[in-house]
């Protein structure tokens, strides 16, 4: 059987015995405590009475009502709790009261209905703020408990989407032996990059997770060309130049933003600032950015790395060549940012060093490429 709902409690606080005995009659129906001053009520208050709504007369002895209602405003507990203020006719005390935090006024001598009227719309009112802020409550919790639940699908699908990526360098890489750990360094070198030039984290996390797709076109490469041992012939140059479109067919016409950004590195890692890059020749700021910052990190790694057809630069002439072609090759900026990130260049460089396995083998398990 249901508890029995109790019937909420009024303080009401007078001077006069028989305006309160007349204030209880009034409002029958509804549970009552009386007290004669304001020292009164709050031994009732400390003692642990929660009133629903209170009546409090102006001119009381010693703290008038609007001390007392100051007082209890004051107190967290208390606060929320709606104060009605009692006059007689003609006392000019609206402005104080209200600012003093009350919430209406009821004149003496009293009138049944008015009383009553008014006690039953602010009692409505203080339960209807009461279901808001209860419901408030429940729903940031629910929120709260969504978000966290959005944030573990959102590293789930990183976590998937990175896994694929890694998938699709993994195939190109099976054609590409001797770049070891180059998808890695790339990547880092590229992300290095982007932060020193002041792009935002979500953009910088992107790219990172993008480029490791940038040479997924050489799949469609024949290895007699691909793996050639020495110099290749004008010919087998032509069909090495067609990887930046064959990747970008491969990732075309997906919505997800890290595929579109890795169709873009595809396509553009190649270009250069002067125009003589491939395959459309773009030039200047019509190369998108982010093929831009490939072309100084991928050529960086290039230098640096052996190839079937030359051995590692050191560090020195790579950084040489670097400079050279600021402005020809690549662009200005781009290039300046490399050099900006030179320690920590230099310290990916050092951590993913060319290993006979592929490292793509390793974080094909891992979240090295994950970003919040």
């Amino acid at each position: 059987m249901a508890e029995a709902v109790q019937p909420q409690l009024i303080l009401l606080i007078d001077d006069t015995p028989a305006n309160l005995g007349l204030l209880a009659r009034h409002l029958s129906g509804y549970r009552t405590h009386l007290a004669g001053d304001g020292e009164e009520a709050f031994k009732a208050l400390d003692a642990g009475l929660r009133p629903d709504l209170i009546l409090l007369d102006v001119m009381l002895p010693g703290q008038d009502g609007f001390e007392v209602c100051r007082r209890l405003k004051a107190d967290a507990t208390l606060r929320e709790v709606p104060v009605i203020f009692m006059a007689g006719i003609g006392a000019d005390h609206e402005t104080s009261g209200f600012a003093a935090g009350g919430v209406d006024f009821i004149t003496k001598p009293f009138n049944h209905e008015v009383v009553r009227a008014r006690v039953d719309t602010h009692l409505a009112l203080a339960n209807a703020r009461r279901r808001l802020a209860e419901d408030k409550a429940i729903l940031e919790e629910q929120v709260a408990q969504r978000t966290e639940q959005l944030a573990e699908a959102l590293k789930a699908v990183n976590q998937s989407s990175l896994e694929t990526i890694v998938r699709l360098a993994r195939a190109a890489e099976y054609k590409d032996e001797d770049t070891g750990e180059h998808v890695l360094r790339m990547s880092y070198y590229a992300a290095a990059i982007a932060r020193r030039l002041g792009l935002a984290a979500h953009f910088t996390g992107l790219l990172l997770r993008a480029a490791p797709m940038h040479d997924i076109g050489k799949i469609g490469i024949p290895d007699r060309v691909l793996l050639k041992r020495g110099p290749l012939t004008p010919d087998e140059r032509e069909i090495i130049k067609r990887h930046p479109e064959i990747g970008a067919k491969i990732l075309s016409g997906s919505h997800a933003d890290v595929m579109m950004l890795g169709e873009v590195c595809a396509l553009t890692h190649h270009e250069r600032w002067d125009g003589t890059g491939y395959p459309r020749g773009l030039g200047g700021a019509d190369i998108p950015l982010p093929g831009r910052i490939l072309a100084v990190a991928d050529s960086f790694d290039a230098l640096t790395s052996r190839r079937p057809y030359k051995e590692a630069w050191s560090v020195e002439d790579s950084f040489a060549a670097l400079r050279d072609l600021r402005g020809e090759a690549y662009d200005p900026q781009v290039v300046d940012a490399f050099f900006e990130a030179q320690h920590e260049i230099l310290d990916i460089k050092a951590t993913y060093v060319d290993k006979a396995v592929s490292p793509l083998f390793r974080l094909a398990d891992t979240r090295h490429l994950l970003i919040s």
